[in-house]
């Protein structure tokens, strides 16, 4: 399929051919969720920790006798039901990271870049570029294109215009060997350059 190429000026540069395989299926949720669940879950640290009654610092003299008190029969006061005592069943270290084979992934990275060009929420720009990185200058181009919420990928990020879009709330910048599926659904527009087009191409076809 063949889409228009524009400048960041919002003026036509010519046109780009998107292979099929990679843009033209038809976007499978449950390929999308699958993949989603996956980058969430790698991410989570894991690194949340209680101490259970076996590692609560006290003392370990029984409270009161056994018999005739008419209360418990309590042992030490470290138990989980004492303040200060230990937590039963609290949370230990661990992964939350599951498997998800690389063809899935590889499939979910083309479903997320189809469901953006059938929504058309995608557009191709020849380059991404800018000779000083001024922030009013680039939200006065994004303007023109109509881009309040968009993720642009390029091929080899300009260190310029990556410093210019910093600052401007929900504009992402990736290059295309960091485009994942979460970050290009999170956001409303995804812009491509042509040199992305290419990489993304060349890295799913």
């Amino acid at each position: 399929m063949q889409v228009d190429v524009l400048t960041l000026d919002a003026e036509k540069s010519g046109t780009v051919e998107l292979k099929d395989e990679v843009f033209g299926l038809d976007p499978r949720r449950d390929i999308l969720h699958r993949c989603v669940t996956w980058q969430l879950a790698k991410r989570q640290q894991g690194t949340h920790k209680t101490k259970e009654r076996g590692e609560v610092a006290g003392s370990t003299r029984k409270i009161v006798r056994q018999k005739g008190s008419g209360g418990a029969r309590h042992g030490n006061r470290k138990a989980p039901q004492f303040v200060g005592g230990g937590v039963a069943h609290g949370p230990r270290p661990r992964s939350h990271a599951i498997s998800l084979p690389k063809k899935v992934r590889a499939l979910a990275l083309r479903h997320a870049l189809s469901a953006k060009q059938n929504a058309a929420e995608l557009i191709v720009i020849d380059d991404a570029v800018m000779s000083e990185s001024k922030t009013k200058t680039l939200a006065a181009k994004l303007a023109k294109l109509g881009l309040s919420n968009a993720l642009f990928v390029d091929a080899s990020v300009n260190e310029e215009f990556a410093r210019a879009a910093r600052n401007i709330k929900d504009v992402d910048v990736l290059p295309v060997v960091g485009a994942n599926v979460y970050d290009i659904l999170r956001r409303e527009k995804l812009v491509l350059t042509k040199s992305a087009v290419e990489g993304l191409e060349a890295r799913l076809s």
